[in-house]
């Protein structure tokens, strides 16, 4: 067996862990011409590294009285009008968006010393859409998104099981899984997207296009 670590060597430790970032300085004169482009882009290199689920953006949202959850979710689309993930209307980020209408996600790439941060209000995907993404997924994950009770307390893991053996049944002669009326996708219509490059120092390079009513625009913050 392993020797167990003590709580208290951790904790003595956390302050002095950190990575010396060196990566290539970003510049405002490097970024493509929209923040659809650069985000692509840099999705397209994250994935050619071998950055495991490059799509994988961590969800920010928050509830009527201001209290804030996160969680990862997947990105499954990327245009001019946003980025999409999907998930159960009954979720508590669904609700959560109902209220306020509003999240920011981040891509987070450790291992390129990066991140990008999409923040804007939201809005849902219609069903058209919807269906067409819904066709691609395999069907266990289709089987359980019907079986899931999405963010409700169960009381075991074979609450699941039992669900998930129940939808089985079911669909099991169907040959084609029917959207379920509460799952669909949200698109995060950005205001601000941030581009985020690890640097010496911690003086990190942080350049965002921001949208106006004339149109997008680029400046850099301070890190």
């Amino acid at each position: 067996m392993p020797e167990v670590e003590n709580i208290d060597d951790v904790a003595v430790r956390l302050p002095g862990m950190r990575v010396a970032y060196d990566g290539k300085a970003l510049d405002e004169a490097d970024l493509a011409g929209s923040w659809t482009e650069q985000l692509q882009d840099w999705l397209n290199e994250a994935i050619a590294a071998g950055v495991a689920e490059a799509n994988a953006m961590v969800l920010a949202t928050a509830d009527a009285e201001g209290r804030p959850s996160s969680r990862t979710v997947l990105c499954k689309g990327l245009d001019e009008r946003g980025v999409v993930f999907y998930t159960n209307y009954t979720s508590k980020k669904s609700h959560d968006l109902t209220v306020t209408r509003y999240a920011s996600a981040t891509f987070p790439w450790y291992a390129l010393q990066r991140q990008v941060t999409v923040r804007g209000e939201v809005e849902k995907v219609n069903v058209k859409e919807t269906a067409e993404y819904w066709k691609q997924r395999p069907r266990g994950s289709q089987l359980g998104a019907w079986a899931s009770p999405q963010s409700k307390v169960v009381t075991s893991r074979r609450d699941l099981d039992v669900a998930l053996s129940s939808i089985e049944r079911r669909f099991g002669d169907v040959e084609e899984v029917p959207l379920p009326p509460h799952w669909g996708g949200w698109r995060i219509r950005p205001e601000i997207v941030e581009f985020w490059q690890g640097q010496q120092n911690r003086l990190h390079d942080r350049l965002r296009y921001v949208r106006t009513q004339d149109g997008w625009h680029i400046e850099r913050v301070a890190p």
